[in-house]
C-alpha cells in the first residue's frame, strides 16, 4: 500500500483567495520536518495541489536535498495569476524530475457541473497545462475532496490514468483511485508520521465508506 500526503501551501497565507484557505497552509518549518520522516520511510508519495508559488520558493529545494520527487496539480486557471506557478515553473519542475498533474481550471467542487464546466475542466485545463508544461497530463486530482459519480464518468472517458482524491485512505499501487491524505495547519511531523506508520483502522473504515458514497452519488 502507499500512503499519499497531499500538501496545499507552505509558510503563511498571506491573503487567502477563498475562505478557509489558510488552514491548509503548513508552516514552513514544520513542513522541512515533514519531508525528513517521508525521506526516512518506504511507501509514502508526495504532491502540492493548486499550483502556489511556495511550491517553487521552497517545497522543490526543499524535495531536492532530499532527494524526493512530488507531482505537482496546479491550477490552469491560476497560471497568470502572481502568486501562481507559471510557464517557466512548470518548466523548472519538470527539469527537476516532478511530475505535472491537472487540478482541474478553476477551484471548485466537481458536482454537478454543467457541460461547459465539464469541458472547462477536463479538458480545457488539461490542454493549456500541457501546452506550458511541455509534456502530457494523465494525472488529474479533485479539488476541495469533492466529486460523484458522473465526475468519475467524465474523467474515465478522457482516458486520465489516475484520479487522486482527498478520502484519507491508503492506495493501491497501479489502481485507478489514488486517496490521500491532505495535511493542514494543524498538522505536525508527529501526526503525518502517524498518518504513515500507525494508522486508525476505524478512521480508514469510516474514511473509506465516505468514499464509496461519494463515487455512488
Amino acid at each position: 500500500m502507499t500512503i499519499h500526503v497531499c500538501f496545499h501551501g507552505v509558510g503563511t497565507c498571506m491573503n487567502e483567495r477563498e475562505p478557509g484557505e489558510a488552514q491548509y497552509w503548513m508552516p514552513q518549518s514544520e513542513f522541512l520536518r515533514v519531508l525528513d520522516v517521508v525521506a526516512g520511510s518506504d511507501g509514502v508519495e508526495l504532491s502540492f495541489d493548486d499550483g502556489n508559488r511556495t511550491d517553487v520558493d521552497v517545497a522543490l529545494p526543499a524535495l531536492r536535498e532530499r532527494n524526493l520527487r512530488a507531482t505537482f496539480f496546479p491550477l490552469a486557471g491560476r497560471l497568470d495569476d502572481p502568486m501562481s506557478l507559471g510557464r517557466d515553473d512548470l518548466h523548472e519542475l519538470r527539469a527537476h524530475g516532478m511530475t505535472i498533474g491537472s487540478h482541474g481550471w478553476d477551484h471548485v467542487p466537481w458536482r454537478r457541473l454543467g457541460p461547459d464546466a465539464v469541458r472547462r475542466e477536463f479538458d480545457e485545463a488539461r490542454t493549456v497545462l500541457a501546452d506550458v508544461a511541455g509534456a502530457p497530463i494523465d494525472l488529474i486530482a479533485a479539488p476541495l475532496g469533492l466529486y460523484e459519480r458522473a465526475t468519475i464518468r467524465e474523467v474515465r472517458a478522457r482516458g486520465y490514468r489516475a484520479l487522486y482524491t482527498s478520502d484519507r485512505l491508503p492506495a493501491r499501487p497501479g489502481t485507478w483511485f489514488q486517496p490521500r491524505y491532505s495535511v493542514t495547519a494543524a498538522d505536525t511531523a508527529v501526526t503525518v508520521e502517524g498518518i504513515i506508520g500507525h494508522r486508525s483502522r476505524a478512521r480508514e473504515i469510516r474514511n473509506a465508506l465516505a468514499s464509496q458514497v461519494k463515487r455512488r452519488r
